[in-house]
């Protein structure tokens, strides 16, 4: 059995799917852009701005279901240039200081994202 996660914390879906799913011991994040949640809008701005407001969301719902950053086991990270790889792993290091607790990551390089942002995000964690 599905349990499906939505919260105002975190941006809306602008499609038809669920922010997160979680199905026995595991959520599974859909890909999260740099909306946010308040205003609804993509966060202008450079590939660090983008990056921490995609974390952002991916916390508020990892939260909503139970979970949490340091449960995060993996995450893939697409981007539209991998020439800002250094920039967003310098703010993706801040939501996961904690090596010890880092999740496992895949990152690869995109032709084109929703609304033309320039990152995405998706994460499973356990509860």
């Amino acid at each position: 059995m599905k349990r499906i996660i939505l919260t105002p914390l975190a941006a809306a879906p602008i499609g038809p799917y669920n922010q997160a799913v979680v199905t026995g011991r595991l959520v599974y994040t859909s890909g999260q852009i740099p909306i946010d949640p308040v205003s609804g809008l993509v966060v202008t701005g450079d590939i660090k701005a983008q990056t921490e407001m995609v974390l952002k969301n991916v916390k508020a719902i990892l939260e909503a279901a139970g979970s949490g950053l340091d449960r995060v086991v993996k995450t893939t990270v697409f981007l539209k240039d991998m020439g800002e790889f250094a920039a967003m792993n310098e703010v993706y290091g801040t939501f996961f200081a904690d090596k010890a607790l880092a999740p496992a990551r895949s990152t690869v390089e995109v032709a084109r994202l929703p609304k033309d942002v320039r990152v995405e995000i998706e994460a499973v964690a356990e509860l």
